[in-house]
């Protein structure tokens, strides 16, 4: 018999196997569980207590456990797990080593390394869940605080690279609040599916002791326990579901990244980066370098290939992919938690960026980006229909690029001669209508319909978008208090129970 200090697990060689892993295949080490130590700790706590109050564990033996995991969290728990060793099974390695196989040797009763880790898996997606859905709260309201700052800065809209529209950049950033209230709901969702727990299905079929399993989801803050033992722990979808919320998460933040990284360029100077979010060069005194935006795409673009790995790690015959669900997880995990910091950067970087209001203005309007409403003036005023209209401005914009000649130099006696090389009449807009068509800010203004640029509009937009993002705010608060309240609850339990 192996003295418990020596205690090195079930997976030593001399058992089933005659031989030690190689080192490359010891995935069973505490150093490879990463943060999900604290969900592993906490589920083995509940599990403890369940077996006591179930009365499956001898309630001295259950005392006793309890009262180790105890001590363990003064010494601090990552440090006595690692030193315990045994990855997952580090709490048994623990007990055995502090108490004898005799007590230790009960932990896993009614428990397998599948909902073991399942548990682990799930409440750190949800830890990560909740940390990028508290980063996107904070960064909507963000943009909705700078969405009403910039109601009346008017910026150049794009569609194939080149000018489009004039718009504000109050209505990109309420765009980008829309975009991430989706990515917020997403996430949501998710979490829905996530929040269940997989405790007490064992590998497949759970197990024949009596195990309490709406006890320990209640106390690792589980909504509800899952209701089919091998869909529990051998159905990989949602796993695979996540990839795909993380990635759509991740484009949506690196388009963001790369539309200020594109504005921050000397040649669009429209906005410039705060200090802190850039880096320099070790040849080129002169250099500013958008650093965190550059982060943030590479983050999107990697949010892209854990998409192939999951699902390729994922797919296969049930029960078939066990280990490599290990590269999955560990991408999955690693995702989850460089998306939240990104977020929680994005937040300050936006309110303390640069934004030249001035060079915006100057740029809405100087490649003709406002003359769709010239075209419409032509219809309105001179009754000509849309089509024609809309080629007479085309000729009109035409000549007066190869003339030279800039919007804010244009004139309507050009329109009038665009519309006589058509074989039309010629309008012959007044000066006071023309001058009107071709103003960017009027351009904006004019848009007062549901969703348009017009700063009306924009506060329309911005006061129900706040609405939607309280009761999301609140629905956040609601389920991070449930979480909190049942590790309450399970450290309550553990004390009255050691305590009689």
């Amino acid at each position: 018999m192996t003295k418990a200090s020596d205690y090195r697990g079930f997976r030593t060689a001399g058992a089933r196997l005659t031989e030690e892993p190689l080192a490359h295949l010891d995935f069973h080490r505490s150093s490879l569980l990463g943060e999900s130590v604290h969900a592993i700790h906490a589920f083995d706590k509940a599990h403890a207590l369940m077996l006591s109050e179930e009365g499956i564990l001898p309630r001295g033996t259950g005392i006793a456990m309890l009262k180790a995991f105890r001590t363990m969290e003064e010494r601090g728990v990552e440090a006595a797990r690692a030193e315990a060793d045994g990855g997952m099974h580090s709490g048994e390695h623990y007990l055995t080593k502090a108490l004898g196989e005799k007590i230790g040797g009960r932990l896993h009763l009614g428990r397998s390394s599948g909902d073991l880790i399942e548990v682990a898996r799930r409440i750190t997606f949800r830890s990560h869940v909740q940390r990028m859905l508290a980063g996107l709260i904070v960064l909507r309201g963000t943009l909705l605080d700078l969405a009403v700052e910039h109601r009346e800065t008017v910026m150049p809209g794009y569609t194939h690279g080149q000018h489009a529209q004039p718009t504000t950049f109050a209505h990109w950033l309420t765009m980008f609040e829309e975009v991430f209230a989706r990515d917020t709901q997403r996430l949501l969702s998710f979490h829905v599916r996530v929040n269940r727990s997989p405790a007490g299905a064992a590998i497949m079929t759970g197990s024949d002791f009596p195990l309490n399993r709406q006890r320990v989801s209640d106390l690792l803050g589980f909504d509800s326990p899952l209701s089919h033992t091998m869909d529990a722990i051998l159905s990989h979808d949602l796993e695979m579901e996540y990839a795909g919320v993380l990635a759509v998460l991740g484009q949506n933040v690196g388009r963001l990244a790369d539309d200020l990284f594109i504005w921050s360029t000397m040649e669009f100077d429209m906005v410039e980066l705060p200090d802190r979010y850039c880096g320099t060069s070790s040849i080129m005194p002169q250099k500013k370098n958008p650093d965190g935006l550059e982060d943030i795409k590479g983050v999107a673009a990697q949010s892209l290939g854990i998409v192939a790995t999951v699902m390729m790690a994922e797919k296969g015959p049930t029960g078939f992919p066990i280990m490599e669900r290990r590269n999955s997880q560990a991408i999955l995990w690693d995702m989850g938690r460089a998306l939240g910091v990104r977020l929680e950067t994005l937040s300050p970087l936006m309110r303390d960026l640069k934004v030249k209001v001035g060079r915006m203005r100057e740029l809405s309007g100087a490649n003709w980006a406002q003359v769709t409403d010239l075209a419409a003036a032509l219809v309105r005023e001179s009754g000509i229909d849309w089509r024609n209209s809309h080629q007479i401005v085309s000729v009109f914009v035409r000549r007066n690029i190869a003339a030279g000649i800039r919007p804010d130099k244009a004139t309507s006696t050009s329109l009038d001669e665009a519309a006589r090389e058509l074989g039309i009449a010629a309008p012959r807009l007044s000066a006071a209508v023309f001058s009107d068509a071709m103003n960017p800010a009027a351009f904006v203004r004019r848009r007062k319909l549901l969703g348009g640029p017009a700063p009306e509009a924009i506060s329309r937009e911005v006061e129900a978008a706040r609405g939607r993002l309280d009761a999301d705010a609140k629905l956040l608060g609601a389920l991070e208090g449930r979480i909190e309240r049942a590790y309450e609850a399970l450290e309550t339990a553990i004390s009255a129970f050691i305590a009689d």
